[in-house]
């Protein structure tokens, strides 16, 4: 399939409500086969939250999505390393963003990547960064994934996931995409034990799923998928200065500092479908 621009979003009535899921491509999504090496995108109502759509789209017009990818790239290299992908696998990125994380394990041989976002504008960048026949790009909610059951091998998520408007049935519905054994690797740097980045929430108008680790070890287990592995990725790019250096405009300690990026970094979970 040839990729090419994204499609204007058409909201119903309610503006709440995104009408049809678009993908970055030419091609009518009507026309890809039903098979399970290919995902076949479906046009489900879904409900999505104009304040993602707004707030993200604000982002990537000012180029803050380039920022995010440099930010993240501290732990989500380390993060996309741990993933079992293999030649000719197919990958969905929850909350793409630039997509650089489906460029990234595009060299490592997977067969295509699918990268799903809220925000049009990110997806439009991100298609226009990605110079990629393979990779595909849509703008839609987390909680409707338009692929087929049982259609991909593996799921990725970094910095997006407690976004989601309803994140119980956003693990769900990663199960349902899921191959039984695909995995959900999902990496959060918002979560309950880093509390240096609890004050996000004040930051953004997206409310904002907080769950501690235990937390998201239960939830995945309860959506059905099996908790492969859980751990803290530091961030060792993060240059730290000596403690006379602090307090300084964006920290009070240096314990502080080590505490959001050393000690804390990124929690990864990874669920497995049964």
């Amino acid at each position: 399939m040839v990729l090419g621009i994204l499609a204007t979003i058409t909201l119903n009535s309610d503006s709440y409500l995104f009408s049809t899921y678009y993908c970055v491509s030419p091609t009518d999504h009507a026309s890809l086969p039903a098979s399970a090496s290919e995902p076949v995108f479906t046009c489900p109502r879904v409900r999505a939250r104009m304040s993602v759509r707004e707030e993200f789209d604000d982002w990537a017009a000012s180029g803050r999505d380039r920022g995010m990818e440099d930010r993240h790239w501290h732990t989500a290299k380390h993060v996309l390393a741990r993933m079992p992908v293999e030649d000719g696998d197919a990958v969905l990125d929850l909350g793409t963003g630039s997509g650089y994380a489906l460029r990234a394990l595009r060299e490592r041989g997977i067969g295509r990547g699918y990268g799903l976002d809220g925000a049009p504008e990110m997806a439009r960048n991100a298609r226009g960064y990605t110079d990629d026949d393979a990779v595909e790009f849509l703008v839609g909610d987390f909680d409707a994934l338009p692929f087929a059951d049982d259609s991909l091998d593996h799921a990725f998520s970094m910095e997006a996931f407690y976004y989601a408007s309803d994140p119980v049935h956003t693990l769900e519905e990663v199960l349902r995409v899921l191959k039984p054994g695909g995995t959900f690797y999902c990496a959060v740097n918002f979560f309950e034990e880093s509390e240096t980045t609890h004050a996000w929430q004040e930051k953004i108008s997206i409310e904002m799923t907080l769950w501690s680790r235990a937390a998201y070890r239960e939830v995945f287990r309860e959506a059905g998928l099996y908790v492969a592995e859980q751990d803290a990725v530091p961030d060792r790019e993060i240059d730290i200065p000596p403690e006379s250096a602090f307090p300084t405009d964006d920290w009070d300690s240096r314990e502080e500092m080590v505490d959001r990026y050393r000690t804390w970094g990124t929690l990864l979970t990874v669920g497995v479908a049964p």
